[in-house]
């Protein structure tokens, strides 16, 4: 299965979300089939991170959305922190401080994008502020409004120093959202994600689904594409970003340095110096 043709959002072609599946398995007879391609992909991924990191010339910019209890967490625990971190940063994004406030609503991003050979996992992202900030009304529609076109513009920019961008939106169903909501509840330690606010959101379901169209909508671009994936079943969800991110890795096709000392000359030292220590 092709996942990036399956979930990638075409500019011009923008999903209907309600109509859009949540509970997709793929190709996958079953959960333990996903597992085992999960992991054999990230051992991949692991290793094409890693010549990126050595060359120093591109890098990668991963940007989850999602309702609440669609799986990001998850997804980072097991598939994108799965990569090295010695060149590997996750940020979470939450409310923004008075300090974040009193700048552009780009400043506190702009610092955690991805140096060259990094790859950069945005736990929420800027899109909060033309997804919360509208929904929730909290600033003028005359203002939100025109953060699509500065968006792009700011990608545009990541893309033209050598960043690749991905984009996903983990598309759960409310009858999910409310089965794990539950689980949350019966496990004490999953108690510290317990929010008021998460429940009171879900009255806005459909404004939140409105607004996240709309971001698809002008935001994926060809080149920073956003991909819907199905998030009911977290096998599938984790199973097909992992295909993604591999597939996009193997196009950017880091490459390791050359080697700039003489090897033979460093043999022969390593020889020398084991002779001296069997003498």
């Amino acid at each position: 299965m092709d996942f990036v043709k399956r979930h990638i959002v075409s500019p011009g072609k923008t999903p209907h979300l309600k109509t859009v599946e949540t509970d997709e398995s793929g190709p996958f007879k079953d959960k333990d089939a996903a597992k085992q391609f999960t992991a054999e992909t990230v051992d991949k991924i692991r290793d094409l991170q890693y010549r990126m990191f050595v060359e120093q010339k591109q890098s990668l910019l991963v940007v989850l959305q999602a309702p609440d209890a669609a799986g990001k967490d998850g997804l980072i625990r097991k598939v994108l922190g799965q990569m090295n971190p010695q060149g590997c940063r996750t940020y979470p994004f939450k409310v923004p401080s008075s300090s974040e406030r009193a700048h552009d609503f780009l400043w506190r991003i702009h610092k955690a994008t991805p140096a060259a050979g990094m790859v950069s996992v945005f736990n929420r992202s800027h899109y909060e502020d033309v997804l919360v900030v509208r929904v929730e009304d909290l600033v003028p529609k005359s203002v939100w409004s025109k953060r699509y076109d500065i968006i792009n513009h700011f990608e545009e920019g990541l893309m033209e120093r050598g960043t690749k961008i991905l984009k996903f939106y983990l598309h759960i169903s409310p009858e999910e959202q409310l089965s794990r909501f539950k689980k949350r509840l019966e496990n004490p330690d999953k108690h510290w994600k317990l929010n008021v606010g998460d429940y009171a959101a879900r009255d806005k379901w459909k404004d939140y689904r409105e607004a996240y169209e709309e971001v698809l909508d002008k935001c994926s671009t060809r080149d920073a594409p956003w991909f819907v994936i199905p998030a009911d079943h977290k096998w599938y969800r984790d199973a097909s970003v992992a295909s993604i991110v591999h597939d996009t890795l193997v196009k950017m096709d880091p490459q390791m340095p050359p080697v700039d000392v003489d090897l033979d000359e460093v043999r022969q030292l390593y020889e020398r110096e084991l002779n001296q220590q069997r003498g």
